[in-house]
Order: structure tokens, then C-alpha cells, then sequence
């Protein structure tokens, strides 16, 4: 929504609104649907390259590392993550106080609330390191972001569920305890899918259901840019 006008010849400050879910709901959109457009090319323009491995062992379906390795895949993944990543590091301060407003004095809540944004600012990195370099450029780097990102991810999930088991306990709100529920369901999917390699597409799947809870925790919330009318900063 923008709002913005000219009273007496003064221009007022544009303000743009955007509901918090609605940002959450795109910035998890972005990734899901990069991949399936990079699964897709590959799969039909690139299928030799994308499932072939050194062992001659058959592939059904592309990796998701050889589908954003190749191009134009490489691109279209880079530009999906590229706006995906900006949104992310707001999400995870946006959590971070609220966290830091429920549990300001409380033991291990308190600490537990600066580790889980290390992590998920380290999850977000991983992310992007694996996504900028890929695995037919730099294989090494390409797998230590790869590494990163899981180790973060799972770490991040796990810190998320104590915290709002937390929340869930104290709270009358049943918004919260369905967000609990959820967020368990979905770290425990995905601990069991990253114990089988082939389940590499469920990680992902997995890891983006967990943050798409976002919508319900910050459902009354709003996202706002306002432009200055004196120095048109924003």
C-alpha cells in the first residue's frame, strides 16, 4: 500500500506498507521458485550433463547442486537467492527482538535468542557462498557453504523450537502454540531427510516450510519504507 501526498504545497513522506506475511510468503517464494525453474531447464535442455555422475550410477532426476551449476540455471538462481537473502537477514532481526522483548532478563532464553540470529545470519551466508560459487567453479568452497548451510539451518530450527516452546507455554494465543507445533514438525522432516542424500530436495522443502511460520508470528505486522520529503533519503 503507498501513501504519499501534496497538502499547501508541501509534499508528505511516501510511505510504503507491505504485511510482514506477505513478505514472508515472497521471500520464500523466491528460492522455490528458482529451483523448480533450474530443475526444470535442466531436466529437459540439460539432462545428460545435469544427472551424470563418475560412478555411472543412474539419476532420475537432477541434483539440486548440478541444476544451479549449469547455465543459465547458474543465473537464475543467483538472481532468485540475490533477492531472497535481503529479506532474510530482516526476518531474523525482526526475531531477534522479539525474542529480546519476551525474554529480556530470562535464563537460557536470553542467550539463546543471540545464538539462534548468529546462526541464521550463518544459515543465510552459507546460502549465499553455495549459490555464488558453484560446485563446477570452485567444488571446495562450494561444499564447506553447502556444509554451512545445513550445520546452521538445523542448528538455527532446533534453538527456534526452544524458544517457542517458551512462548507456547506462557502464551494464550493458539496462533502461537500452532506455530510451535509446526516449527517441530518441520525441523524433525527435515532431520530425517538429511540422513538420506537422496532426499535433497525434501531438505530444501523442508527448510523453507519452517520459515514460511514466519506468517503466523508476525501475522499483524507490517513492513514499512518511508522517503523523506526534505533530504529524499529513504
Amino acid at each position: 500500500m503507498l501513501q504519499g501526498s501534496n497538502i499547501f504545497g508541501h509534499e508528505r513522506p511516501l510511505v510504503v506498507r507491505v504485511s510482514f506475511s506477505a513478505c514472508v510468503l515472497g521471500t520464500v517464494c523466491l528460492p522455490l521458485l528458482g529451483l523448480i525453474i533450474c530443475v526444470f531447464i535442466s531436466s529437459v535442455f540439460h539432462f545428460e550433463d545435469a544427472t551424470g555422475t563418475h560412478c555411472q550410477v543412474p539419476n532420475y532426476l537432477p541434483s539440486i547442486s548440478a541444476s544451479i551449476s549449469l547455465s543459465p540455471e547458474c543465473y537464475i538462481w543467483r538472481f532468485c537467492i540475490g533477492l531472497h537473502s535481503a529479506p532474510r537477514f530482516l526476518v531474523a532481526f525482526t526475531y531477534f527482538k522479539l525474542y529480546k522483548s519476551r525474554f529480556a532478563s530470562k535464563f537460557p532464553e536470553s542467550p539463546l535468542s543471540c545464538l539462534n540470529l548468529g546462526f541464521s545470519i550463518s544459515e543465510n551466508l552459507g546460502l549465499l557462498l553455495l549459490t555464488y560459487v558453484s560446485s563446477s567453479e570452485t567444488y571446495f568452497v562450494h561444499k564447506e557453504g553447502f556444509v554451512l548451510f545445513i550445520i546452521s539451518s538445523l542448528i538455527h530450527m532446533l534453538i527456534t523450537c526452544r524458544l517457542w516452546k517458551a512462548i507456547k507455554k506462557y502464551s494464550l494465543s493458539p496462533e502461537d502454540a500452532k506455530s510451535h507445533n509446526w516449527k517441530v514438525r518441520f525441523l524433525l522432516l527435515n532431520v530425517c531427510f538429511c540422513a538420506f542424500c537422496y532426499m535433497s530436495y525434501l531438505v530444501v522443502f523442508s527448510n523453507m516450510a519452517f520459515h514460511l511460520t514466519a506468517m503466523w508470528d508476525f501475522k499483524s505486522r507490517e513492513v514499512m519504507v518511508i522517503s523523506s520529503s526534505e533530504d529524499k533519503d529513504f
